[in-house]
């Protein structure tokens, strides 16, 4: 099996090892705008060889792993050039523009848009993780416009890399995962910067952050170059979680100011119980 990797980041060169570790019969190339991380990728068998343009029609699967504004960027380009049977799945983490953008594509069946609900604050190859997709979920958006028997084979691999699969259609997955996710992206980028702001002495951070900080703004360190993108593309979801977000923020600053210690506690006691919702998540 031949399997290219635009984009030798945290995902895709997660995927990379995983897979290496999975099957026998494989072989990887990988391509990364950073010469660096290209070079990372091979010099640590992360990738067998480097992937150029005219490997795309001996590809079974290629994955793009790169920012989402790359993708929208290249998409068209890419459908155009890879051979009959090869299956191209992007793994960004917005759905809809991406999917609009190739409705029309000659080639729209060879093309499946995922989004491995997996990954950490770090970034680059050197961050690369085989178990970072064990028994996480994957997005898979449109299904019915991906020909069936390169489905089965995405599915087939999704799940030997111990993923489990959801499928839903691309708008559904951008306004969900606008709450689930980007809104927790923003608050944490946007907590760290409020104490950055207050707190010049950076000792005193150190010195009085504890965990519940840490955790909280863990986010905070993930790659601007990836996020700013996925923001841009989700505008409109986003801006209704803000929205939302914002609302409750004012809400439990209207508590606090009027020492409404009851409400305050009700409040908080609510949203205890989402600790149900996600027991299962690791």
């Amino acid at each position: 099996m031949n399997i290219g990797i635009i984009g030798l980041g945290l995902i895709g060169s997660s995927l990379a090892l995983k897979m290496d570790e999975i099957y026998n019969d494989i072989y990887i190339y990988g391509e990364d705008i950073s010469e660096s991380n290209l070079n990372y990728a091979i010099e640590n068998k992360i990738i067998d060889n480097r992937l150029e343009e005219k490997d795309y029609p001996k590809l079974d699967i290629l994955f793009l792993a790169i920012p989402v504004d790359g993708i929208l960027n290249a998409l068209d380009t890419i459908l155009d050039r890879v051979g009959d049977n090869t299956l191209v799945i992007d793994l960004g983490s917005t759905k809809k523009n991406i999917c609009d953008l190739v409705h029309n594509n000659k080639n729209r069946s060879k093309f499946l848009a995922a989004h491995p609900i997996a990954g950490t604050e770090f970034s680059g190859p050197m961050s690369a993780d085989s178990s970072l997709f064990d028994n996480k979920n994957i997005i898979l958006c449109e299904t019915e416009k991906t020909e069936n028997k390169l489905l089965n084979i995405a599915k087939d691999l999704f799940l030997s890399i111990g993923m489990n699969i959801n499928e839903m259609q691309a708008d559904e997955h951008d306004k969900h995962i606008a709450y689930v996710s980007h809104l927790s992206h923003i608050t944490s980028f946007m907590l760290g910067k409020t104490v950055m702001d207050k707190e010049k002495d950076e000792k005193t951070i150190y010195d009085m952050a504890g965990s519940g900080f840490e955790s909280t703004v863990r986010l905070g360190k993930s790659s601007p170059s990836m996020w700013a993108p996925i923001f841009h593309q989700n505008k409109t979801n986003i801006i209704d979680a803000l929205d939302e977000y914002l609302k409750n923020i004012k809400n439990f600053k209207h508590l606090i100011e009027t020492e409404n210690l009851s409400e305050m506690s009700k409040e908080m006691k609510d949203v205890n119980g989402i600790k149900n919702i996600l027991k299962g998540i690791k």
